[in-house]
């Protein structure tokens, strides 16, 4: 794990200063860490929803088979990708109401920041289970949330009061954005490409 994100788990103030100033100099650094760290979800799942499964009934586990897991696995790695892209694209667009001049890939790099906490909770992907789901993804937005307000400020170099009102619109935005791509990538995969589902009696 690079010293950014470890940063933003232990020292989320210093590590937006250390990201704005490694942006600033090389503007596409956050490609890495997006590109990278979205195969995260998309790997687990994959793994989790063919070696693992669910169970939706007693006695009975539910897999993917691997050409359908893959084609949501790939679907998803997209669809987040292009997710963060969007919702940069917000924030530039937001940071004129407020004054601030970033460059778009100022802004996808925060975005791509912001949601750190749901690339690690991807890791919960390998268990495919909708309570340990609903916690892990509830602990990932409360985090991404909190370095949203922590981080926008600083980032894009605002006053506090003013950097605050900025991160909720953003705020308000992303949570939009989020529902829809989502209901659109669930709607794809099943509609489209036609999911094949493996059932298992156990036991």
């Amino acid at each position: 794990m690079s010293a950014p994100i470890v940063k933003l788990f232990t020292q989320p103030n210093f590590a937006w200063t250390d990201i704005r100033r490694e942006e600033e100099a090389h503007p596409r650094h956050y490609l890495a860490h997006l590109l990278l760290l979205a195969l995260i979800p998309a790997v687990c799942l994959f793994i989790g929803t063919t070696y693992v499964g669910w169970s939706l009934a007693e006695n009975e586990t539910v897999k993917l088979s691997s050409a359908s897991a893959l084609q949501l696995c790939v679907l998803l790695y997209v669809t987040i990708v292009a997710g963060v892209a969007v919702m940069g694209g917000f924030i530039r667009w937001m940071s004129r109401t407020f004054d601030a001049r970033p460059t778009l890939n100022q802004c996808i790099g925060f975005a791509a920041y912001t949601v750190t906490p749901f690339f690690i909770a991807g890791f919960a992907g390998l268990y495919p289970n909708r309570w340990l789901a609903i916690l892990v993804l509830g602990a990932a937005s409360l985090y991404s949330t909190f370095l949203l307000f922590v981080g926008l400020p600083t980032f894009m170099h605002e006053r506090k009061e003013q950097g605050l009102l900025y991160a909720a619109s953003v705020w308000g935005v992303g949570l939009l954005v989020l529902v829809t791509i989502l209901v659109e990538m669930i709607l794809v995969w099943t509609n489209l490409l036609s999911p094949e589902y493996l059932r298992a009696t156990v036991g």
